[in-house]
């Protein structure tokens, strides 16, 4: 485990139901997993910061979640509204400030309000670009969503690619088959902040410059996932 740069640094109040899904998710993810984070010390201690993150598995969330609070930070997802109904898990998602979103209704641009307001005041959001798990079987990144780039270029913040892989070997979305033992490795690799400074300023927020900007972010969490799994992603043209 890499968390350099850190380990001294107060960590960010997250209030009770924080502190339960901790209680609760560290213990879980330990059990099925060893977890390596790599180059995790990128990630700022303070102040706002937008993480982009591949998604290949249902557990991604919570996986990601101790990731982010062993970096001493409180993350902000944006997830299903349907996940506000389940049992515990939804007093969990609603108590510790998660963002649902309600897909395919009028109010869906609500989330993302939401996820500007939570940037401006000074939280971590993550969020998977391509909005789901990956629908390529090989596990390497599907088409994208823009709203990461909308929120990248409607706050001046530090916008972060982070990869994972592991999550998809102990539960396969598609196969529903889970498998916790042998225990698997999960990995973090986070990369450096992305420069959109290019794409701020006075330049008009057009579909072509959001496109743009989301391959851009697409282009460097592919480049850490490759560097994880020690592969060579698909040429684009084979997406």
């Amino acid at each position: 485990m890499n968390l350099r740069g850190g380990a001294l640094a107060r960590r960010e109040k997250g209030g009770f139901w924080v502190g339960l899904a901790a209680a609760l998710f560290y213990p879980a993810t330990a059990l099925v997993a060893k977890r390596v984070y790599l180059d995790a010390e990128k990630i700022p201690r303070e102040g706002p910061a937008l993480l982009v993150m591949n998604h290949v598995s249902h557990l991604d969330p919570v996986v990601d979640a101790v990731f982010v609070h062993r970096c001493k930070r409180v993350p902000r997802f944006l997830g299903k509204e349907s996940l506000t109904r389940m049992p515990i898990f939804g007093k969990i998602f609603t108590g510790s400030g998660q963002i649902p979103v309600s897909r395919g209704s009028a109010a869906a641009g609500d989330s993302l309000k939401a996820a500007h307001q939570a940037l401006r005041d000074g939280k971590l959001v993550v969020v998977y670009p391509e909005g789901t798990i990956t629908k390529r079987e090989d596990g390497w990144l599907d088409k994208p969503f823009t709203g990461a780039a909308r929120m990248a270029l409607e706050n001046d913040i530090p916008v972060i690619p982070v990869a994972r892989w592991g999550t998809n070997h102990v539960f396969n979305g598609y196969t529903k088959k889970f498998t916790p033992f042998p225990r698997k490795t999960i990995t973090h690799l986070v990369g450096d902040p992305i420069d959109l400074s290019a794409y701020r300023g006075g330049r008009t927020r057009s579909a072509t410059l959001l496109r743009e900007v989301t391959g851009l972010i697409m282009d460097d969490i592919t480049k850490l996932l490759a560097e994880v799994r020690q592969e060579q992603p698909p040429a684009k043209d084979e997406d």
